[in-house]
């Protein structure tokens, strides 16, 4: 059997050694040796097994695996928010319909229902082709999954010909690793090259990078403000003069939802074959996830990035709330750029923010802190390092009719400090607190 991670490998096995960004397989030909492997695909070196030397081990790895094709169709989504949120509604809506769909991204790997979590949101090219195996072995006809930019870049996906691709926005975001917006969008634009021939790109027309993503064929998607109204548990929208109601809030699922109704037309269901599944919907855990109490409104949402930020406020403010007061940090080891703009919307659309920890890694989390507010003029805010005092804060500050938002890890259950994770739940802790 192939593998690229040492310590699976057994007796019999062939190692494929794979360079990343963090870690390379070449060192850890020794160990895949010691636990059996009896020949190394490499791409240096001279070993005391049978050895094939190749270029380059991720092409000959997504070469491997095109060869092994699987007989499903690929969904991807890409694009800097909404990704999960739209994957899995389109989930959902396939299983509604009865067509046999897996999901694959950020939330784990969905059968039928959850089967596990996954390290990453894009697997690893080895680990995505067993999952494909699973869900074709388990009789489904689709899988839709998230395609990072990170994953595009590092050819995670190159093995794959996608039958759709959507693409639902471009706003900053991971520049610590891409460097510039324009190497992110390459990444993101990446996955409309991998669409066979008749497949279809399905655009957010309403994105400024749109036109980057109207590659081959394509349709396009978007709205109108004047389309939609938002109440305190639904929202209603047109598409093509049809009314549409669903449980998630704010305008910026209505893109997602949106994106997934398009797609499904594409396959040529219509309004009447989806009004009924539309409205029975749920929103992913940790997206908009809204706890009451008392009169007032707590938020858990995965909101991390400038515009996912500025989003979920403009959302909130359409409830008409008596205060907003948002409890959101940055992450560590993460794009920089970011963190003075999300401190000033922040500020700017809340009437008081608490600023706290959100996965240091290996920073210190004050440095973050300071990064955050080291260019606001707002003085509407405070800082509390520990996160876990922070929502408590939050919650005591409550009056009536306010909402509180507590923002950036959404469904995570850990803190990453230093190489550690720590369990962590925002919704454990304020259900513990309210």
């Amino acid at each position: 059997m192939l593998r690229c991670n040492s310590k699976k490998v057994c007796n019999g096995d062939t190692f494929l050694a794979i360079k990343g960004t963090t870690i390379d397989g070449h060192d850890y030909i020794e160990e895949a040796i010691q636990r059996g492997a009896t020949k190394v695909i490499a791409e240096r070196g001279d070993y005391p097994v049978e050895t094939v030397i190749v270029p380059s081990t991720k092409k000959y790895l997504n070469n491997y695996l095109k060869k092994r094709s699987l007989p499903i169709k690929v969904i991807g989504v890409t694009g800097t928010n909404g990704k999960t949120t739209t994957c899995f509604l389109i989930w959902q809506l396939f299983r509604k319909l009865s067509i046999p769909c897996s999901y694959i991204g950020t939330l784990g790997f969905y059968l039928e229902e959850k089967v596990c979590d996954l390290k990453n949101t894009t697997p690893g090219s080895l680990e995505l082709y067993k999952l494909l195996k699973k869900s074709v072995d388990e009789k489904c006809e689709y899988v839709v999954m998230e395609v990072s930019s990170q994953a595009l870049d590092q050819e995670r996906v190159d093995f794959l010909e996608f039958d759709y691709a959507i693409f639902t926005n471009l706003t900053q975001d991971h520049l610590d690793y891409h460097k510039s917006m324009e190497n992110y969008l390459k990444a993101k634009q990446k996955l409309f090259y991998l669409l066979k021939d008749d497949g279809i790109a399905i655009i957010n027309s309403d994105d400024p990078c749109a036109n980057y993503f109207e590659i081959g064929n394509y349709v396009t998607y978007g709205y109108s403000n004047s389309d939609y109204q938002i109440s305190s548990n639904q929202t209603s929208f047109q598409i093509n003069e049809e009314e549409y109601q669903m449980k998630l809030l704010g305008n910026y699922n209505i893109y997602n939802m949106t994106s997934a109704i398009c797609l499904l037309y594409q396959l040529g269901y219509n309004s009447s074959d989806l009004k009924e599944k539309v409205k029975e919907c749920l929103p992913p855990e940790g997206r908009m996830d809204i706890i009451p109490y008392n009169t007032n409104k707590i938020i858990v949402d995965y909101a991390h990035t400038p515009d996912a930020l500025e989003n979920i406020l403009d959302c909130v403010h359409e409830l008409n709330p008596h205060k907003v007061i948002t409890v959101v940090g940055c992450g560590g080891d993460r794009d920089k750029g970011k963190r003075p703009i999300m401190g000033e919307l922040a500020t700017r659309k809340s009437d008081y923010v608490i600023f706290t920890s959100d996965n240091p890694r290996s920073e210190n989390p004050k440095l973050i802190l300071k990064d955050i507010v080291k260019e606001l003029d707002n003085v509407n805010y405070e800082i509390e390092v520990n996160r876990e005092v922070a929502i408590k804060k939050g919650i005591q500050f409550l009056t009536k009719d306010d909402i509180l938002l507590v923002l950036g890890k959404g469904h995570e259950k850990f803190q990453i400090i230093g190489e550690e994770k720590i369990f962590f739940d925002d919704k454990k802790v304020i259900l513990d607190n309210i």
